[in-house]
């Protein structure tokens, strides 16, 4: 059985009262969540402080990012994994639809961060999705799986083992708009079919694939029920305790 995984990415908001004032409140509404792995990624400034106030608690703490070298280097405004790991993180988000997009993260810079990651001790989300152009013209299959391929080179079997992928259709990203549970569970069911290929059933039996797009307290338990949906990567509705704690207990 793969234990299901909620991710709440807080993006660029809150600043360290809000973020503090939000994971405290967090924390109770959370605490009996064993049927799940709950995971926060506030931004890099901010991730001691909200680590040091979860110590004990069942959240954990991700980073958005992480630098392509792995041990400290002369590299300006960069973050390296061994860091992250150092004030208390557990996983990092790698290669987001908005780095990906807006920032250049090309498959190769995702393969050497999520390597980087690994060599930390870090469980790395990798995240892999189309834009609705490419879904649009028939070639969303083969967007994810070039993703999936250039993000994952050269990672072994017992590398996958701290490697949690999310999809994220990018047309359902901070648009309201979410692929039903009918389209997740199809691409969901192909990148299995693909770690299969690349890693063997085994391996991909075992690795969660989140869905992260415009995830709400109404949609978590539809999406959820899908065979090959393990959890979800939640954007706008994590930075409100309430509706995060919501799609937490989805089992409820």
């Amino acid at each position: 059985m793969r234990k299901p995984v909620i991710a709440g990415n807080w993006k660029m908001y809150k600043l360290l009262s809000e973020a503090v004032e939000t994971a405290l409140a967090m924390k109770p509404l959370v605490a009996n969540a064993n049927h799940c792995e709950v995971v926060i990624a506030p931004v890099f400034v901010h991730l001691k402080t909200i680590s040091d106030r979860l110590e004990g608690s069942n959240i954990k703490v991700s980073a958005q990012d992480c630098a392509p070298e792995a041990k400290q280097s002369a590299n300006t405004g960069e973050v390296s994994a061994e860091m992250l790991k150092d004030v208390g993180c557990s996983h990092v988000v790698i290669g987001h639809s908005e780095r990906r997009q807006f920032y250049g993260e090309t498959d190769e810079s995702v393969n050497k961060k999520t390597k980087s990651a690994l060599s930390a001790n870090l469980t790395a989300i990798v995240c892999v999705g189309e834009m609705l152009g490419e879904r649009e013209s028939g070639k969303a299959e083969e967007v994810v799986k070039t993703q999936l391929l250039g993000s994952l080179d050269g990672l072994t079997v017992s590398d996958m083992e701290r490697i949690i992928i999310a999809y994220e259709p990018v047309w359902a990203i901070g648009t309201g708009k979410t692929a039903t549970p009918k389209q997740a569970q199809e691409m969901h069911g192909f990148i299995r079919q693909t770690l299969t290929e690349t890693h063997g059933k085994e391996t991909s039996d075992k690795i969660r694939i989140l869905y992260g797009g415009s995830v709400k307290p109404e949609n978590i338990k539809d999406l959820m029920a899908e065979a090959d949906i393990d959890g979800a990567l939640v954007g706008g509705a994590s930075l409100e305790a309430e509706s995060f704690s919501k799609i937490v207990n989805f089992n409820g």
